[in-house]
């Protein structure tokens, strides 16, 4: 009883704390997307150019290293339209390619607001790199390509988090920490599984069905799902 007292206590006091900080260079030419003209277009909207300059201008403000990249697909395919790659957010990130401007600058806010403060107060060691699985992938919703809708994934509006690596050392995965003995390492997974609810769209964990035991997949899709 007294191991879920105190894992309680850390999840509530973390949904207090860790909900803070939301309200370029030349480019780089990826190739053209591979279009899937029997998939349905995902449900974000295409991002007006107004849109992307004022993301542009949060990101500087921030302080963020970004590139602007090329728009390529129409709307209803795969495309990458409003698209940058984060370069330098102050935390090392793998894989990221093209995102959504807006995603990208929710991402920068859940790492700086969200994970880092996380884990110095829940682990007592700060984040040194993130690890993900990637942003853009042309693909339908299930992965496979024989959805009826595209992933948010297929428009560059979602990443995926596979892992957090500590400066002493540690390595926290979701996939071996959601249900991990240690209730340090769980409750740090929840409450940065939580935060992120609070800043995307969708965010999708173990608890959402076997295809994301060892992730969390966030999005800024159409209505909120947090599971």
């Amino acid at each position: 009883m007294k191991r879920v007292f105190v894992l309680a206590s850390i999840l509530l006091l973390s949904a207090c704390i860790f909900g803070g900080g939301d309200s370029g260079t030349g480019p780089r030419r990826p190739g053209a997307p591979h279009s899937k003209p029997h998939l349905k277009a995902a449900k974000s909207g295409i991002p007006t150019d107004a849109e992307t300059r004022q993301c542009y201008a949060s990101l500087n403000r921030k302080r963020v290293e970004f590139r602007s990249l090329p728009d390529r697909g129409t709307p209803g395919s795969c495309s990458r339209i409003g698209t940058i790659q984060l370069l330098d957010i102050g935390t090392p990130v793998t894989n990221l390619g093209a995102m959504r401007c807006g995603l990208a600058d929710r991402f920068v806010n859940w790492v700086r607001y969200g994970i880092r403060p996380a884990a110095r107060q829940i682990l007592g060691s700060d984040v040194v790199k993130i690890e993900s699985f990637g942003t853009y992938s042309c693909r339908g919703i299930v992965g496979n390509g024989t959805a009826s809708r595209l992933s948010e994934h297929a428009v560059a509006d979602a990443v995926d988090i596979a892992a957090f690596d500590l400066a002493d050392g540690r390595r926290i995965s979701v996939l071996e920490g959601w249900n991990s003995d240690n209730q340090q390492v769980r409750a740090f997974l929840r409450v940065v599984h939580r935060s992120a609810c609070k800043r995307f769209s969708t965010t999708l964990g173990p608890e959402y069905n076997s295809a994301h035991r060892n992730h969390f997949h966030i999005d800024m899709g159409g209505g909120h799902f947090c599971r």
